[in-house]
């Protein structure tokens, strides 16, 4: 009877530790467990759920960068499976809502099939850039979309040339899309057709990730999969320079991945870029000449918030780094292998979160961790796999299983 209650005690005590109340928890290792086991916190607010809205389908188990986006009174949102919609910031009441699945109905049995399923994948992915009164989007099979921000209607929709996993950027009446297959494409905001177009080497071995490109100043910005920084001029597609970052070492493949998968951040006169491998630089805009370089790695998008720049990196950890000159400030390593996002600032804090469903927020100042807010249930297929949206005093967040969601922050 006594080793029996000694097993029973053991085993609850596991269960308490790793946080989880499924039968998945039963198979976690002491890594796994130690990883998902939270230390309390000192916490300084807590945050409020308003709403929350299905998506369906979410991303389920696929890489995505698919985040929502604030413009208009309105947050827009999509799921990899085809939803797109847009609800009210305030209520999260649906203004419009479409729906890019395919439903073959060349059969009874299709159609009877189509009554019970959510149709063929249109494979969004990469996130959402709204500007003009008009959304922009992208999928993995290469489809380029422009919506009408006020009720969802199409405006075109264009074919490229490789899967775009990053969201496009748009600036004087020019639409950025880059591609896995290494191409940077231009089109005219107003038709879809293509305007030029810039290719880039891609190696045998890379990240399933590609850099978002930015266009800022007249000039096209995107990081590679060789480790370089490229500026295109907006109008020609003429490169007007480019810059190596990194560059490939190692005796094997794997350790020769260099790639540029962050956007890179235009900040005044310099851009900020970062690469996997381990190099954070600052670089002249105009010129490309590189300010300093310091050893960080990520493929995340970095933060800002006046002269600090925050980095998460693969493993990670958080960084607070002066960007005049690359000065570490502060580092935060307690959310260590949580999947971390890219770090979204929101007043005096930071959230950021990981892919057991939880956010956290940590002070600027310091890094310390001030409040935490479970969102996924604990549960990796509700994990937030991308930063969430900061307006205002509210935050907006989407998880893997495709649920919007809402939340006020009280103290900013």
């Amino acid at each position: 009877m006594g080793l029996s209650w000694i097993k029973v005690v053991t085993f609850v005590s596991v269960m308490t530790l790793a946080g989880c109340s499924t039968i998945s928890g039963w198979f976690m290792d002491d890594e796994e467990i130690e990883i998902r086991t939270l230390k309390p916190i000192d916490a300084k607010f807590t945050a409020t759920q308003l709403w929350s809205k299905d998506l369906t389908g979410g991303i389920d188990k696929f890489y995505s960068r698919l985040r929502p986006a604030v413009a208009y009174d309105k947050v827009f949102a999509a799921s990899r499976q085809g939803t797109v919609a847009a609800f009210e910031l305030e209520s999260g009441k649906q203004v419009w809502k479409r729906d890019f699945a395919e439903y073959p109905n060349d059969s009874w049995y299709s159609f009877i099939t189509n009554l019970w399923s959510d149709g063929v994948t249109a494979k969004i992915s990469g996130g959402l850039t709204v500007i003009y009164e008009t959304v922009f989007l992208g999928s993995e099979n290469g489809e380029v979309y422009a919506l009408d921000a006020n009720t969802g209607e199409t405006k075109w929709v264009t074919q490229v040339r490789g899967e775009i996993i990053a969201s496009p950027a748009v600036d004087e009446n020019v639409v950025l899309v880059n591609t896995g297959s290494g191409t940077l494409f231009a089109l005219d905001a107003n038709t879809g057709e293509q305007m030029w177009m810039f290719e880039s080497d891609v190696p045998a071995l890379s990240l399933r990730g590609i850099s978002a490109p930015v266009a800022v100043n007249g000039g096209a910005l995107v990081g590679t999969a060789t480790g370089k920084l490229v500026v295109n001029i907006l109008g020609s597609g003429q490169t007007a320079w480019e810059q190596t970052i990194s560059a490939p070492s190692g005796a094997t493949e794997l350790e020769r991945i260099v790639d540029i998968d962050s956007q890179p951040l235009v900040v005044g006169p310099n851009v900020y870029v970062i690469s996997f491998d381990g190099t954070l630089a600052a670089v002249e805009l105009r010129s490309g000449r590189i300010i300093w370089k310091r050893e960080y790695n990520s493929y995340r998008r970095l933060g800002i918030d006046g002269n600090s720049l925050f980095v998460t990196d693969k493993n990670s950890n958080i960084y607070a780094i002066d960007r005049r000159n690359g000065v570490e400030l502060w580092s935060q390593g307690g959310l260590k292998k949580r999947n971390l996002t890219s770090p979204e600032p929101i007043g005096k804090y930071m959230v950021v979160g990981d892919k057991y469903g939880y956010l956290h927020w940590l002070d600027k100042t310091d890094g310390t961790i001030v409040s935490r807010m479970d969102v996924g249930g604990d549960d990796v297929d509700e994990g937030i796999y991308v930063a969430p949206v900061a307006f205002g005093d509210k935050i907006y967040t989407q998880t893997r299983d495709g649920e919007l969601v809402a939340i006020e922050v009280p103290i900013i």
